[in-house]
């Protein structure tokens, strides 16, 4: 697999392209603003996508997904129980940071540990709640690698001072989730810089 990070204006999110070379594909993981600058991204790649992979559903990480669907004609994938933060403007904070109360969209919804493939991989769904209630991290178990949206970030973890946050159910999740993977598993958070499980273990003073 190779991962292409492709930075969007709003609040510096990361969105992520999973590339398989070997069939052409590649994942859509958070898109949340500048469609044109994430199609440029797959363009730049030349590989078909085949699905966009939600973390949750805030406005930084779900803003642009529809359009790109739209574009592409594929689905939208997240967890079931990030429904509600989706559905609701005040929960997906687009009330009161874009000025615009939004609802966004998703067409397949997964369970806990549900396993599934898509672009040639084999991915599991981690339902990680905390920093929203259906907050989930994509795991790839073949490629050792997560990708953890605002769930766990290098030497940090996700706000949970937002609408249905825990700082404590998050910790739980991350310890009960994320901390059980490998120390060489290669971490891709929606900000800042990737990590590794093993970093986290030994300097992320949250989980200590």
């Amino acid at each position: 697999m190779k991962v292409m990070q492709i930075l969007l204006p709003v609040c510096a999110m990361n969105c992520y392209l999973a590339i398989n070379d070997k069939t052409g594909e590649s994942i859509i993981i958070d898109p949340g603003s500048a469609p044109e600058r994430i199609m440029a991204g797959v363009e730049k790649t030349g590989t078909k996508p085949v699905a966009i992979l939600l973390t949750h559903g805030h406005f930084d990480h779900a803003g642009a997904a529809e359009v790109i669907a739209k574009e592409y004609d594929i689905k939208i994938y997240v967890h079931e129980r990030e429904k509600d933060t989706l559905n609701d403007p005040y929960v997906n904070l687009s009330r009161d940071f874009i000025f615009r109360p939004t609802t966004y969209k998703a067409d397949i919804f997964l369970k806990d540990e549900q396993e599934f493939e898509l672009a040639g991989f084999k991915i599991k769904c981690l339902l990680t709640p905390g920093h929203t209630p259906g907050g989930c991290c994509y795991y790839f178990p073949e490629e050792e690698k997560v990708f953890t949206g605002d769930t766990l970030f290098c030497e940090s973890v996700g706000r949970t001072d937002f609408p249905g946050g825990s700082a404590r159910q998050l910790v739980d999740s991350i310890k009960g989730k994320l901390m059980t993977l490998s120390d060489d598993t290669i971490c891709y958070p929606g900000h800042e810089c990737a990590t590794t499980i093993g970093h986290e273990r030994m300097y992320n003073l949250y989980l200590s």
